[in-house]
């Protein structure tokens, strides 16, 4: 019977003593997987970057988050770029500039925006990627024509349907040429929305990357 009991508690504190030992941070080690490889390529599309067919000038964008939210993500977004351009992963940091481009548009910081549109594009081109090299005139189009530079807005434009017809999206290219005419109709200079500028902040940006 002695011995019974001495068993008893024994197992009773061992189970109390491991209850312990968890609560102070000594838990039972778990095995971890290997995190997935990144997938790849990029899916990213914004559809903030195309034109509206019944306006020449893009429709004001809603902001579904608040501004303080937009520039966390650029600094998000602006660390990864600047590890991708570390490492020479061009292509991953063309898409980030892009991303990057599409956030400064939310916030109406049009010159960010633009400068960043022209690095991606610079790399799209170089990397051969027509359909990002697209998407990028057709993101500087938008820019251009709320600044009120139209006649480059159209350079852009024709630049972006030429690749369209070169790709075989001939909804795309449809869409891009009834932009051009729009644009070639209009005789004036569309008003210029709330611009802001952050040149300090751009310059920052530029010397760190």
């Amino acid at each position: 019977m002695r011995i019974r009991l001495i068993i008893f508690f024994c197992l009773i504190s061992f189970s109390a003593s491991a209850q312990i030992w968890e609560k102070l941070g000594f838990k039972k080690k778990h095995i971890v997987l290997p995190a997935l490889p990144p997938a790849k390529g990029h899916q990213f599309v914004s559809t903030d970057n195309i034109l509206k067919l019944n306006s020449l000038q893009a429709q004001p964008i809603v902001l579904e988050t608040c501004e303080f939210t937009l520039v966390a993500t650029s600094k998000m977004v602006m660390e990864q770029a600047k590890h991708n351009m570390r490492f020479r992963v061009y292509n991953d940091a063309s898409y980030n500039f892009s991303d990057l481009a599409a956030l400064y548009v939310k916030l109406h910081r049009w010159s960010e925006a633009k400068w960043y549109y022209l690095q991606s594009n610079n790399i799209s081109r170089e990397q051969n990627d027509d359909k990002h090299t697209m998407s990028n005139l057709l993101g500087l189009a938008v820019i251009k024509v709320n600044i009120g530079d139209i006649s480059s807005a159209r350079t852009d434009l024709m630049e972006a349907r030429d690749l369209s017809r070169s790709l075989g999206m001939q909804t795309q290219t449809t869409d891009i040429e009834k932009q051009i005419l729009l644009l070639a109709q209009n005789n004036g200079t569309p008003s210029k929305p709330d611009v802001k500028y952050a040149e300090g902040t751009l310059n920052a940006e530029k010397k760190a990357l």
